[in-house]
């Protein structure tokens, strides 16, 4: 079947799908409920996802890259409020329906999409139930201070709260989890066990967290953790001015160390890499700064993100840097509200494998699905020039746009992909496909649309299509890719 005619099939199935997920997620208006301010003593909640997801992967010379799978998340929660402190409790039941069976393949054509990846981090189990978040909250120190203690989720790049909704979106969808995240877009999804501490000082906001991460993310296998695998974050961070809008800026390390007993990924010969068991030790260092002007003409944006890092990769040494520039502009009057943003973000690569220094910027424990919505790649030896357009036609739709000009920062590292570590073995979390000595890794065009029938309700649309270029060429034969997908969530 040629791929047009396949992707055609694909897609009317996952439409069909579609308007069964709208059937049972679509309620009455006068449903809507406006939300509570917090009570004391216990409350009950939780959320139920299901996507369905089609995958149409670049085309090896054998293997199942053409398929579509069904998941489902349920969450149930605790919460326990007293005057001065909280607890909280929460199960997770994630459900896998129908993953492909032939999608992974040796190297290097690999897994052939989220779905291969899921199946071999599986092994045939389809469900599971584990306790996603267990912690302590309260202020032992001072009213000003909050102390979380448990499991729970943490995303860096979000330490300031603003009201303003451009802030807001900003630093949830480009800022935050660039290095640390929870990769709840994956089913299973990512927890931290350890400790969270802010502290406000006037406008200022400290930030302290560490622990181990748990499994998870595509392992269904949710309740147990990473032992060997350490982190520990800390940042200050403060607002420009106490005007409306404003901005915010951010300075930031994390220290990771990973003892496992994997291959790392990396552009070394395999003999070398396997040879090499000794542990990641790395420091990452770097900041951000936001900053909103509202203009005559509309608002303008501007947004500054960059890290260093240094330390040990195996045998050897690890220095690495990452930036990102971005601007965007929302004209005032003008019909569906829109927003076009501008951006370069460069994650650095390795020059040469046998000079004994690491150069390919590692992105931790992030969320990469935020940055690489059609999660072919990850923020590592990457060059990424995007133009975006949303549209907001009104408080229930939104719609985006964006194209992407992808291209490896160096041509002697590979093409990365991954979200870090989530099993002690035999996935080292960042996998990696030979460039072949070319750059040009693909142009990604990609519509999403979200309807907000009611406040507890989301309704999502995601489409993509990737046009492979000369990097993808070297390991595919089709070097066209396409991902969809349609998603309900419910809150209660």
């Amino acid at each position: 079947m040629r791929a047009p005619e396949r992707r055609r099939r694909l897609l009317a199935r996952t439409l069909t799908a579609g308007a069964a997920l709208a059937c049972f997620g679509l309620a009455p208006a006068d449903a809507q409920t406006p939300t509570a301010p917090p009570q004391r003593g216990w409350s009950f909640g939780g959320s139920f996802r299901l996507r369905q997801e089609l995958w149409d992967w670049f085309e090896p010379a054998g293997g199942e890259h053409s398929y579509t799978f069904t998941a489902s998340v349920l969450k149930l929660n605790a919460t326990r409020r007293t005057a001065h402190e909280r607890i909280f409790f929460e199960l997770v039941q994630p459900t896998l329906i129908g993953l492909p069976g032939g999608a992974s393949l040796p190297p290097p054509a690999g897994q052939l999409g989220l779905g291969a990846a899921y199946a071999d981090a599986n092994q045939g189990q389809d469900a599971s139930l584990f306790v996603g978040q267990a912690y302590w909250e309260g202020s032992p120190f001072g009213s000003k201070d909050r102390l979380r203690l448990g499991r729970t989720e943490f995303s860096e790049g979000v330490e300031v709260q603003n009201p303003d909704p451009s802030l807001t979106w900003l630093h949830q969808e480009r800022i935050s989890q660039r290095l640390l995240g929870p990769f709840a877009f994956t089913h299973v999804s990512r927890r931290l066990d350890g400790l969270q501490f802010t502290a406000d000082r006037g406008r200022t906001r400290y930030t302290l967290a560490g622990g181990i991460p748990t499994r998870g993310a595509f392992d269904l296998n949710g309740m147990d953790t990473l032992p060997e695998v350490r982190y520990a974050y800390a940042s200050v961070a403060a607002p420009f001015s106490r005007k409306k809008p404003s901005g915010d800026a951010r300075l930031f390390t994390l220290y990771y160390n990973d003892a496992r007993d994997v291959v790392k990924s990396d552009n070394r010969p395999l003999p070398a890499r396997a040879a090499d068991t000794e542990g990641i030790s790395l420091a990452t260092f770097g900041g951000h700064a936001v900053q909103l002007w509202d203009l005559p003409t509309g608002r303008v944006d501007a947004l500054l993100w960059a890290a260093g890092q240094v330390g040990e990769w195996g045998r050897l040494s690890h220095r690495a840097y990452a930036a990102s520039a971005e601007v965007g502009y929302q004209p005032k009057a003008v019909p569906l509200r829109p927003w076009i943003r501008l951006g370069l973000n460069r994650y650095s690569g390795d020059r040469n494998p046998a000079d004994g220094a690491h150069e390919t910027f590692f992105p931790v424990l992030n969320t990469p699905r935020i940055y690489a919505r059609f999660p072919f790649f990850t923020l590592a030896n990457l060059n990424d020039t995007f133009v975006q357009l949303q549209l907001r036609p009104g408080r229930k739709w939104n719609l985006r746009l964006d194209y992407h000009d992808l291209r490896l920062a160096d041509d002697n590292d590979l093409w990365y992909g991954g979200g870090g570590a989530f099993q002690d073995r035999p996935s080292f979390g960042l996998g990696g496909r030979p460039s072949g000595g070319n750059r040009d890794l693909a142009r990604l065009l990609d519509l999403s649309t979200t309807y907000q029938p009611r406040r507890d309700t989301d309704l999502t649309l995601y489409i993509a299509y990737a046009a492979g270029g000369d990097v993808v060429g070297v390991t595919y034969r089709n070097v066209e890719g396409f991902y969809g997908y349609l998603e309900l969530l419910r809150r209660f």
